[in-house]
C-alpha cells in the first residue's frame, strides 16, 4: 500500500522549545490515522507541516507517495483547530469560495457547496451569514467548505471540538465515507473513544516524540491484559504462573494482571489442569488507559 505520509527524525524548533523531536512515522493510504496526545504535545505543529503550512528543522517529510506538501497542495485539505468563518458572508457564496481557493469552477463549487449544505442539515442557512450560526453549525459549514475539493488527504486538528453528538456523529460518518473512497484522514483528538472507534492506526506523542504506534491490535498488544478468574479448588500461587503480572486472588474468584507478551491458551490449559474453571475472561487494556499509561511513563522520564 502506498504512503500518504512519511516522516524521517523529523524536528520542529520555536526558539529554545523543541516542539517536534526527531518523529518518524509511516501513514499508509487509504486509511483513518489518529494523533493522539496531551496538550502542548506537538500534535498541531506535526500536522502543519504534514500540510506544508510549516517546514522542518530537520528530518524530512513527505506526502502522497514522496510529494513535498506544497507540491500537492490543491489535493489537501487541512481543517485547524482554531476555527474561524468569514462573519458577513453568506453561507453559500462561503462554502463555495473554499472550492475556488482549492482549484474548483465557480459553477461547480456552488453547484457542490449547496449540495452538501442541503445534505448536511443546513439547508435553511445557506443564505444566511456566517454570524448567524451556532457554534455547531458553524463547525459543521467549516468542514464541509473544507472537504469541497474532495481532496485526497484529509487533515483535522480536533475536528470534534464544540460539536454537540449529534454533528460529532455526523463528522464520524464524513471521514469514514472518505476512507471508503480510498481517501487517507488524519486527525487529532483529545477524545480518545472517537480514535478507538474509527481509527485504523493511532500515534501517540508526547513533547514532540512518538511513545507508540501501529495498528489498533498492535498498540492493544503493547499493553498488559487482564483476566477474571472465577474457579473451584486450589490453584497454588497464581502469581507465579508464566505470563502473570500480578494476581489478586481472593479465593474463588482471581484477578491477573498478564504481561504483554503472556500467552492465554496456555496460562487457560494450565488453570485447567488444577482447579475446576468457571470463568475465565481475558480483557485487553483500552486506548484510553494505554494513553494515559504512556503519557504517564513520559512524566516519570521527564522527571
Amino acid at each position: 500500500m502506498s504512503n500518504a505520509i512519511r516522516l524521517d527524525g523529523v524536528t520542529k524548533r520555536f526558539g529554545v522549545h523543541t516542539a517536534v523531536d526527531k518523529l518518524s512515522l509511516d501513514v499508509p493510504g487509504g486509511t483513518i490515522y489518529g494523533f493522539l496526545g496531551p496538550n502542548g504535545a506537538g500534535k498541531t505543529t506535526t500536522l502543519r507541516m504534514i500540510t506544508g503550512i510549516l517546514t522542518p528543522d530537520s528530518g524530512s517529510l513527505t506526502v502522497l507517495d514522496g510529494h513535498d506538501p506544497l507540491e500537492v497542495r490543491e489535493r489537501i485539505a487541512y481543517l485547524p483547530e482554531e476555527k474561524g468563518l468569514y462573519k458577513d458572508m453568506k453561507v453559500l457564496d462561503m462554502v463555495s469560495y473554499f472550492g475556488q481557493l482549492k482549484g474548483l469552477t465557480r459553477t461547480e463549487a456552488r453547484q457542490r457547496a449547496e449540495e452538501r449544505l442541503r445534505a448536511g442539515g443546513l439547508g435553511d442557512w445557506i443564505g444566511s451569514k456566517c454570524n448567524e450560526l451556532s457554534k455547531g453549525m458553524g463547525q459543521k459549514v467549516q468542514v464541509i467548505a473544507t472537504l469541497l475539493h474532495d481532496p485526497d488527504l484529509v487533515v483535522l486538528d480536533e475536528p470534534f471540538s464544540g460539536l454537540d453528538p449529534v454533528n460529532a456523529e455526523l463528522v464520524l460518518e464524513m471521514i469514514k465515507r472518505y476512507k471508503r473512497e480510498g481517501r487517507s484522514v488524519i486527525f487529532s483528538t483529545h477524545v480518545v473513544e472517537h480514535a478507538e472507534q474509527i481509527c485504523d492506526s493511532v500515534v501517540i506523542i508526547d513533547h514532540g516524540q512518538r511513545k507508540v504506534a501501529g495498528t489498533l491490535s498492535e498498540v492493544k498488544a503493547t499493553a498488559e491484559r487482564t483476566v477474571l478468574l472465577d474457579y473451584e479448588g486450589d490453584p497454588g500461587d497464581l502469581a507465579g504462573l508464566p505470563g502473570v503480572v500480578s494476581a489478586d486472588d481472593s479465593g474463588q474468584h482471581a484477578e491477573l494482571k498478564l504481561s504483554a507478551d503472556a500467552d492465554a491458551q496456555k496460562l487457560l490449559e494450565m488453570l485447567v489442569a488444577r482447579v475446576r474453571i468457571r470463568r475465565f475472561d481475558t480483557r485487553e487494556a483500552s486506548l484510553k488507559q494505554i494513553f494515559l499509561n504512556a503519557v504517564e511513563e513520559a512524566r516519570h522520564e521527564a522527571a
